[in-house]
């Protein structure tokens, strides 16, 4: 009796997902901005709205895309990589522009945010966490475009042989 046939493989075998390597790393470190964001915003707008509604507002909104981040870099999917790419892009958007509109109306920033200062208040984490984020998504799409995956046929492991003489 013959063996059961298995599926065909892919010639080149490769994660199919930004969350593996260093991928893991970055998604970990954006959920726990995710989370911190998403509390902190929150205990701000429950508590004392009145006081520093533009800068909670944009915290709550620096915690939108932080857990938008997380799940399409989990996901990791090519659409979900596009959505990671347009999430990161607009968190350093936001980070270059919220950074620097503190800096120069400090009155509409009574509070910090995730994102004033540049993110002083997270040791600057939220300034280069969105460009390590496109680097590694940069990578993969370079990676996607590179690499060809071939379909084998069943009990093809892809492998030289030799034939004698």
């Amino acid at each position: 009796m013959s063996e059961p046939a298995a599926p065909p493989e892919t010639a080149a075998s490769r994660p199919e997902s930004t969350r593996t390597g260093p991928g893991r790393l970055l998604v970990a470190v954006y959920g726990l901005f995710a989370l911190s964001a998403s509390a902190r915003a929150g205990v701000q707008i429950a508590t004392k709205f009145g006081h520093a509604p533009v800068a909670y507002l944009l915290s709550a909104f620096a915690a939108v895309v932080y857990i938008l981040a997380t799940i399409t870099l989990g996901v990791g999917s090519p659409t979900a990589r596009r959505i990671a790419v347009l999430s990161c892009s607009v968190e350093f958007a936001g980070v270059l522009a919220v950074g620097t509109w503190s800096l120069i109306d400090p009155a509409t920033f009574p509070d910090a945010t995730v994102w004033s200062g540049y993110g002083s208040g997270y040791g600057f984490v939220p300034l280069v966490l969105p460009v390590f984020g496109l680097l590694w998504l940069r990578h993969w799409a370079r990676r996607a475009g590179t690499q060809r995956t071939t379909v084998l046929p069943a009990g093809d492991t892809g492998k030289a042989t030799e034939t004698p003489h």
